[in-house]
């Protein structure tokens, strides 16, 4: 599906010019930053523990997850598609870990429950004062999902100028396939959830999220929810040509950081990401 507003060409990504002057290296510790966030998320999900210490070593500040809880799930497919997720993010902060060796960055500080009060607070799904537990019911759970999920896809498109080599370019699509897949697997399973739990459906409710990062990662609006202006199914958030947008790592940032201005911490990582690309985009 098609966004609205979206140009017929591919939004440029930001960062290209730079490809120069940030490393592979560089671009895969902030793809593992990311990976860290996307793993601890998904595993306190279905196991109520997060990544074991051996994997959350490596440079940079050490810290550690304030939040998260296993989900009680209450179909068992949702129940699969997280444990099949979890595997995969997990195995990702592997993958990166070992291409990286030892300059891999350790795990930065997560926060994974104040944050998505803010994040939900700024789409109004919760009033201010209210808090959302993206990890109280299936249905927080998916749409927490969703929000991370579509940031994966778009951040590894984006990354993919940046990147030199053709082993590690390889590998980032193939990464990128997956987060795709998940991405489509989460928007499926809102698009057919009926009821809703803030006075609105949970395909409206994705939308509400969407303008949210839109309005967070600059004047663009090629984000997009589960359903378009009409109403119908929008499991494929693509432009006018059917190409999947990009994020430069500014831009993902802005929304992991949870603000539209230039910053070094924030949102889920109250001391920012490690590694040398570490902040931000000024809108």
């Amino acid at each position: 599906m098609t966004a609205g507003s979206a140009a017929a060409s591919p939004r440029p990504v930001r960062e290209a010019a730079e490809s120069a002057q940030i490393s592979d290296g560089a671009v895969l510790n902030f793809a593992l930053n990311l990976e860290y966030l996307e793993a601890e998320f998904y595993l306190h999900a279905v196991t109520g523990r997060g990544l074991p210490d051996s994997m959350t070593t490596g440079t940079g500040a050490q810290g550690g997850v304030t939040g998260g809880r296993a989900v009680r799930f209450e179909t068992k497919a949702a129940r699969q598609y997280a444990h099949e997720i979890a595997g995969d993010e997990k195995a990702h902060v592997a993958f990166l870990r070992g291409a990286l060796g030892s300059a891999a960055v350790s795990r930065p500080q997560i926060d994974l429950q104040s944050s998505f009060t803010a994040a939900a607070q700024a789409a109004g799904l919760v009033k201010k004062g209210h808090t959302f537990d993206a990890f109280a019911c299936e249905e927080n759970f998916l749409l927490a999902a969703f929000l991370f999920e579509d940031v994966g896809v778009t951040a590894y498109k984006g990354a993919a100028p940046l990147i030199s080599n053709k082993t590690y370019l390889e590998a980032a699509a193939g990464i990128l396939a997956v987060e795709a897949y998940h991405a489509g697997n989460i928007r499926t399973a809102l698009y057919e959830r009926g009821g809703g739990l803030f006075g609105m459906n949970s395909r409206e409710a994705t939308v509400k999220l969407s303008d949210a990062r839109d309005s967070l990662d600059g004047p663009g609006d090629d984000d997009q929810g589960v359903i378009d202006d009409r109403g119908n199914a929008n499991i494929v958030p693509a432009d006018a040509n059917g190409i999947a947008y990009s994020r430069s790592p500014g831009q993902v940032l802005n929304i992991v950081y949870l603000t539209s201005k230039a910053a070094t911490s924030g949102g889920f990582f109250p001391k920012g990401v490690n590694g040398t690309v570490n902040t931000s985009a000024a809108h």
